[in-house]
């Protein structure tokens, strides 16, 4: 009986031992996505340093450098003084625009996309051209040379942009509205 007592009494304390964590079989080291993150440096630097090459051939031009990560010039710019008004969230802007490769082979032609109209930052619009509205007046013409981070990045557009493909694009904006004047209006 004692014996017995004894086996009890170890499987007790067996059966009390609080549970061990498991280890996983495999462990990433993380190494994937450094290794991902450097691609992706790489990538913007050889986007960057390509479009610079092509702004440099046109000595003429004067470009200008968003805080954003793209260069633009203007076409035609505002020169009235009360027109200072740029698009904020959410207003909605009327536009039509143009892509072409950095190189000036057109992709989407002038008149080819229609004219949109946009509610911005509240609908879909690629990075770069989201951005871009921001920096512009009613009825100025601007040209954006985007690296591809900035366009349509790895997927492209499923159309005619492939992936990792920088872009220039032309955009007019015809008209801003005024998120107030848009609820008024409803």
């Amino acid at each position: 009986m004692r014996i017995l007592s004894v086996i009890m009494l170890i499987f007790l304390a067996i059966g009390c031992k609080s549970p061990e964590a498991r280890r996983p079989v495999s462990q990433n080291s993380g190494s994937y996505i450094d290794e991902s993150v450097e691609r992706n440096k790489e990538m913007i630097a050889r986007d960057e340093d390509y479009i610079k090459q092509q702004m440099g051939k046109d000595p003429d031009t004067e470009y200008l450098t968003s805080a954003d990560g793209f260069w633009y010039f203007y076409n035609n710019k505002s020169t009235d003084s009360l027109n200072t008004k740029t698009p904020q969230f959410g207003d909605i802007v009327v536009f039509d625009y143009s892509i072409s490769s950095i190189e000036g082979t057109s992709i989407y032609a002038e008149g080819e996309k229609p004219t949109r109209e946009y509610t911005m930052d509240k609908e879909k619009l690629f990075t770069g051209l989201r951005q871009g509205l921001k920096l512009m007046k009613e009825g100025e013409t601007v040209t954006f040379l985007f690296p591809s981070h900035k366009a349509f990045g790895y997927y492209g557009d499923k159309d005619k942009i492939g992936s990792n493909v920088p872009i220039t694009a032309k955009v007019t904006l015809h008209n801003i509205k005024e998120e107030s004047t848009n609820e008024i209006d409803n």
